[in-house]
């Protein structure tokens, strides 16, 4: 983040403002219905999305110089990765309660920790895996009631499904996170957005022989709606980084859980339960103290950066 352009309260309203959109996109994906394919769902959410992205990107002067780029392999590796768990996110989505799909997101920064760990041998300490090791447990306890229900099967089946698609959301979003750790060393981030929005719809338009369906005219308008929501939650999320550091901001994620209930129970009845409630206390406990961690590191890492830099 630039210091010359640092308004931690502006980061925090355009952080909030992104959770608030992208909490509107997942409803309207729910009102659209569970009879939509996770690969037409998918296309319809990233091909709408490329629409706000575009008009940003032409009215700040940088739709020409976005779609240059010295890693296209980068892109498609992250795209094709990234689509995967997009696509079993929005089955969990339709599949699960609101609220339980959010919580069970929260997964996704945990995994995160430990595919950075192994793979860009990124050092994490004890507290860190401690950390881990307990929002894992959290999503355990949100989870075992559906895979319990998943044995018996009959009517949780599908719900269980919805589970296992979300973990996987996760595991798969984690590698994607890790590739784009690796893409903002050489891209510009209105290039990774752009392209990753590209590559989804083209890749996602591939499963259009597997269970897509005709739309009504209600169908299509509400995934057109949440579309242009995600393309304009993602840029505010973007912009967000520009005015604040990502430990400031990342624990404003959390408010989604609280709207995610309440736009769960008005909208769909849906009921929390008290094991989704303790297991999202825990998960969001555990994720908390990982940004307040790394937040730690990072105050500490600079500091041991000054002292090396020869005095004036």
């Amino acid at each position: 983040m630039d210091t010359q352009s640092s308004d931690p309260m502006k980061g925090i309203f355009l952080k909030v403002a992104s959770v608030v959109i992208f909490l509107c996109m997942s409803a309207l994906i729910k009102a659209a219905g569970k009879d939509l394919a996770a690969g037409q769902i998918t296309f319809l959410r990233s091909a709408f999305a490329m629409v706000p992205i575009l008009v940003f990107l032409a009215m700040h002067g940088q739709l020409r110089d976005a779609f240059r780029t010295n890693d296209i392999f980068g892109h498609l590796k992250r795209g094709f990765i990234g689509i995967l768990s997009m696509g079993f996110g929005f089955y969990g989505l339709i599949h699960l309660p609101l609220p339980e799909s959010i919580a069970l997101g929260y997964a996704l920064p945990l995994v995160t920790v430990v595919v950075a760990a192994v793979f860009l041998k990124e050092k994490v300490g004890i507290y860190r895996w401690s950390a881990v090791l307990i929002g894992l447990l959290g999503v355990a306890i949100i989870s075992w009631p559906r895979l319990t229900l998943f044995r018996m099967g009959g009517i949780g089946s599908s719900e269980a499904m919805g589970v296992l698609a979300m973990l996987a959301f996760a595991v798969l979003g984690s590698f994607a996170m890790v590739l784009v750790r690796k893409l903002v060393q050489t891209e510009r981030t209105p290039t990774i957005v752009l392209y990753f929005s590209l590559f989804a719809s083209i890749f996602s338009l591939g499963t259009l022989p597997f269970g897509w369906i005709a739309l009504s005219w209600q169908s299509l308008g509400l995934m057109a709606l949440a579309g242009f929501c995600g393309g304009i939650a993602q840029i505010l999320l973007t912009s967000s980084y520009r005015y604040a550091d990502v430990s400031t901001i990342a624990p404003f994620e959390y408010t989604s859980i609280v709207l995610g209930l309440i736009i769960g129970y008005f909208l769909f009845g849906d009921v929390p339960t008290g094991p989704m409630l303790i297991g999202t206390a825990v998960v969001v406990s555990a994720g908390i103290f990982v940004i307040f961690r790394e937040h730690q590191l990072n105050l500490k890492r600079r500091a041991e950066l000054r002292h090396k830099l020869p005095q004036g």
